[in-house]
């Protein structure tokens, strides 16, 4: 909780901190890597960094959880702050990087808005900053704890046992620990971080979802390949489909994050567009093999069936469900395609149980798309739960 002095500090300066914070932002940013070459070529997406997304997204975070602080001090936004602590997790994100960024922030909020920070404004966006630090370190250190591993030590090298093909642009590399000791248990729905070296040395990672059954001796990762020749983006993707083949070794992170299927037997909606299938697909396998019986509706959308990643193990499961539909849009559907099921996904034709929980993965403008139409149906806020891969963008343009 903020202190009554910082509150009232917080409240009045938020409105010119919030007008500043992408520009703070960027200047972090380049304080942080001219100091630190290290974490641009080895830790942060460079892709992100090209784009401004990474920006984006922390000015997106430090605005509302200020603003939460300010509005609403007896609550704290768990969900944003579990989010990104298990990016950080799957990172190996460690306490002391902590003080290397409240170094290099609060440089750039002094540069950028100079005489109006007085001590004590510094001082109260200081507690703000460590209230949000703090929170997540506790996370990590919980999350760390979990997966049996020292705070940060997150790697292993895995070796790669079959590579398939699945469209034109999406390859599943089938991996198992090269040490052979028992792969780490992980929860239908979560993802890992891949670190590979590229031609100019850099070792950078990126985060992918687990597509198999949380109890297959095996794990599957399936890794769109994202275009974009001559630039930092996809880089990874483009890397991995390039040169990773049966016999390569990978370097993988725990499992982590938050978009797990909760126990219980309320009806289910799983809804994915593109890429982002690849979570669903692991909690149909879940739901499967624990013989599920509530009602389960399956949604996806993609430009065609032909770019539609594991289609056929994304209806094969759903038909496997005691009580479960499958509903496919594609934007170019080809013949004998039903036309109602024809351009984005529309749920207005759909009708959804009371009390579903919905789990949603894909783009950005899809899944708000999507939570607006489950909102619009009476889904609870609370039961609508969401991936994004990339930086979390949603509470920068909420």
């Amino acid at each position: 909780m903020l202190s009554e002095t910082s509150t009232a500090t917080v409240r009045a300066t938020l409105p010119a901190v919030g007008a500043a914070i992408a520009e703070i932002a960027d200047l972090f940013y380049r304080k942080l890597f001219a100091a630190h070459p290290e974490l641009h070529r080895d830790l942060f997406n460079r892709g992100n960094q090209a784009s401004g997304a990474q920006r984006q997204a922390l000015a997106g975070s430090i605005a509302a959880f200020a603003t939460r602080l300010v509005d609403h001090p007896d609550t704290r936004p768990d969900v944003m702050l579990g989010r990104i602590a298990g990016k950080h997790a799957s990172l190996g994100i460690t306490a002391p990087q902590y003080e290397v960024v409240h170094t290099h922030l609060f440089a750039a909020i002094a540069e950028v808005l100079a005489d109006a920070v007085t001590p004590e404004v510094a001082a109260a966006w200081d507690e703000v900053y460590w209230l949000m630090a703090n929170s997540l370190i506790t996370i990590e250190n919980r999350l760390y704890a979990q997966q049996g591993v020292v705070a940060g030590d997150v790697w292993r090298e895995w070796t790669v046992t079959s590579r398939i093909d699945e469209t034109a642009d999406v390859v599943t590399f089938q991996i198992e620990p090269t040490d052979d000791a028992p792969a780490p248990g992980f929860r239908p729905g979560q993802y890992v971080s891949v670190q590979v070296e590229l031609p100019d040395g850099a070792r950078q990672i990126r985060q992918y979802s687990l597509s198999c059954a949380p109890g297959s001796a095996l794990r599957s990762l399936t890794v769109k390949r994202v275009r974009g020749e001559g630039t930092p983006e996809g880089e990874v993707s483009r890397h991995l489909h390039a040169h990773v083949r049966e016999g390569s070794r990978l370097r993988v992170s725990a499992p982590y994050g938050d978009l797990v299927l909760d126990d219980g037997d309320a009806p289910l909606l799983l809804a994915s567009a593109g890429i982002g299938c690849t979570p669903v697909l692991s909690m149909l396998h879940h739901l499967a093999a624990v013989e599920h019986r509530s009602p389960v509706t399956v949604v996806h959308g993609d430009r065609s069936p032909a770019d539609h990643a594991l289609r056929a193990d994304h209806a094969l499961l759903t038909g496997k469900l005691h009580d479960a539909t499958a509903h496919f849009w594609y934007e170019n559907p080809g013949p004998g395609h039903p036309p109602e099921r024809t351009g984005l996904v529309d749920l207005a034709g759909l009708p959804v149980a009371p009390g579903t929980h919905a789990y949603l993965c894909g783009p950005l403008p899809f899944m708000r798309a999507v939570r607006s139409q489950l909102l619009a149906g009476g889904v609870a806020p609370a039961d609508i739960h969401y991936e994004v891969f990339g930086p979390d963008l949603w509470l920068a343009q909420d």
